[in-house]
């Protein structure tokens, strides 16, 4: 959420900013409606004082029938505030649903968009596999070595269900392990295992709630299945104000997640490329509120993210998101995205944004700065690992002529030192 005081001074920057990520919204219409809020609320205000006053003059006054008086007229000023608190109230809750649609703005590196094909590439990395032979996709090879039971996932899950078995189950543990350790000696991440099952107010703070909840799982108890580690990692803090020498705070969460994919009908409908239930592990990061932080924290961020992928040996690729592929809060995001040989592209796998202080506003995460003035803290995220989605790459990229399948080398002391899937 931004201040209303920042929309008020920035009005075209901010209309533009929507403009730019494609989101309707008229902040003339939302500044006529804070207007009416601020007039509505004042007019409340002045009448609790001026019964707050006669009140007092009631008590000190001797003469009954002045008192009677005074009395009789502060029971319509009181049925006038009611009334009017009403009105406020329907003012108020009007004001808070505009205010939760309006984006943040993007930073001004960010190129114009409608789509994810209109995202432009900034960084290519590692030589893409040479077959000389026809490569199978990565369900057809999970097939083939039983690593996966994508039937019998339907069977008992339904749509985008899945079994993972054998050298499949295999592979995500080791994965699993591989980025655990390099992040356990990383500098300053605290390791996390969070909920997935979440109340409202997360959501809603992360900016998922109420644009993404098409693609949320809802309980009978209305509480909601997170897709991604960063709501409850960010919601740690929430109403909380920070001491600033603790700062920067770094996060290296785990958790289980659901997406029910709503709107994604028809794509990746075979294979555990693009499914309901997942687990992932998600880098966050709270610091000061400055932009340079922001940054160089985002570089941070998405450099570790590719490290792993360099170990893996996998090619990518990076990608800076036009204006209309960013969330709701992003100033600016990276997509990190892996050579996929049975589909000749690139595919994300990991999702590196920074959001200023658009999350912890809406959270209340603050502290204190050298003057003592509180601030918001500004939020940044990444992938560190989805799984079992970068399998798809690892199997398809290492593929060899006689169907076997090469295991990473920084993967072979998880799984008993062997060298491939056969």
């Amino acid at each position: 959420m931004l201040d209303i005081k920042f929309i008020r001074e920035n009005k075209d920057i901010v209309q533009a900013g929507a403009k730019k990520k494609h989101i309707e919204i008229d902040i003339e219409k939302l500044l006529t409606l804070d207007d009416t809020r601020l007039k509505e609320l004042k007019e409340v205000e002045d009448l609790r004082s001026e019964v707050n006053r006669v009140s007092n003059d009631i008590a000190r006054d001797q003469d009954s029938a002045s008192k009677i008086q005074l009395i009789e007229e502060m029971r319509a000023v009181k049925e006038d505030i009611k009334t009017r608190e009403e009105k406020l109230k329907t003012t108020i809750e009007e004001w808070q649903k505009m205010m939760l649609q309006v984006p943040n703005v993007p930073d001004i590196s960010v190129p114009d968009g409608a789509s994810d094909e209109e995202n432009q590439e900034i960084k290519v990395w590692g030589e893409k596999p040479q077959f000389l032979f026809t490569p199978k996709s990565h369900v057809e090879l999970m097939l083939s070595h039983d690593m996966a039971d994508y039937e019998r996932g339907s069977k008992v899950a339904g749509f985008r269900g899945y079994f993972m078995k054998n050298d499949g189950a295999r592979l995500e543990w080791a994965l699993m392990r591989f980025v655990e350790e390099r992040f356990m000696n990383r500098e300053g991440f605290t390791p996390m295992i969070v909920p997935s099952l979440l109340r409202r107010e997360p959501f809603m703070g992360t900016g998922y709630l109420p644009q993404s909840e098409e693609d949320l799982y809802k309980t009978q108890d209305s509480d909601y299945l997170a897709g991604t580690a960063e709501v409850s990692t960010m919601g740690y803090y929430m109403n909380e104000i920070i001491d600033k020498k603790n700062l920067p705070l770094k996060f290296f969460s785990f958790s289980p997640c659901f997406r029910r994919e709503a709107g994604s009908h028809g794509k990746d409908t075979k294979g555990i490329f693009r499914i309901h239930e997942f687990i992932k592990y998600e880098q966050v990061v709270l610091c000061e509120a400055s932009h340079e932080t922001s940054v160089r924290f985002h570089e941070e961020l998405t450099a570790n993210s590719e490290a792993l992928l360099q170990e893996l040996n996998l090619p990518y690729h990076v990608v800076v998101n036009c204006g209309g592929d960013l969330g709701l809060g992003q100033v600016k995001k990276y997509d990190i995205e892996a050579w996929m040989p049975s589909d000749g592209k690139y595919r994300e796998t990991h999702s590196s944004s920074y959001f200023h202080d658009f999350q912890s506003r809406r959270l209340g995460i603050r502290y204190k700065d050298e003057n003592g003035k509180l601030q918001f803290v500004h939020s940044l995220n990444n992938t560190a690992l989805a799984m079992p989605r970068v399998i798809c790459q690892i199997v398809e990229n290492y593929q060899q002529a006689d169907g076997s399948i090469k295991i990473p080398k920084v993967l072979r002391p998880y799984m008993d030192g062997r060298e491939f899937i056969k």
